[in-house]
């Protein structure tokens, strides 16, 4: 059975850090491109970085460039989403997805999903 399982979200205050890990199982993760997505409450989800299967391309939205990076672990079937200097509009549930495609950060291209993770950045 395709899964994917977020974790590592929680309470940070603006400027701090937090690394998020994407696990997954069920299908061949260095296969797919993978992608961070995050929605926040009355927002619609966003697409927030992804990451190449083949080529080890990343894309960020602007809004997080400069302050986060995403990462893969083939070995461990894991992605990951280092976050820093984060802010309070950084606050959402963030969401790990796989597509058989291209790396892309459009909502509609993603096959698999994960269940989310919130971050809360907050004084």
């Amino acid at each position: 059975q395709v899964q994917l399982v977020e974790s590592g979200g929680g309470l940070v205050q603006p400027g701090g850090s937090l690394r998020l890990s994407c696990a997954a199982s069920g299908f061949i993760l260095d296969h797919y491109a993978i992608g961070w997505f995050r929605q926040a409450p009355g927002k619609e989800r966003e697409g927030v970085s992804c990451i190449s299967a083949s080529d080890g391309r990343t894309y960020y939205t602007d809004s997080v460039k400069g302050r986060f990076a995403i990462s893969r672990d083939n070995a461990k079937n894991t992605v990951y989403l280092q976050m820093n200097s984060l802010k309070p509009e950084d606050t959402a549930v963030y969401y790990c997805a796989a597509e058989q495609g291209v790396c892309t950060l459009m909502v509609a291209r993603y096959l698999y999903w994960g269940q989310g993770t919130q971050v809360n950045v907050s004084s």
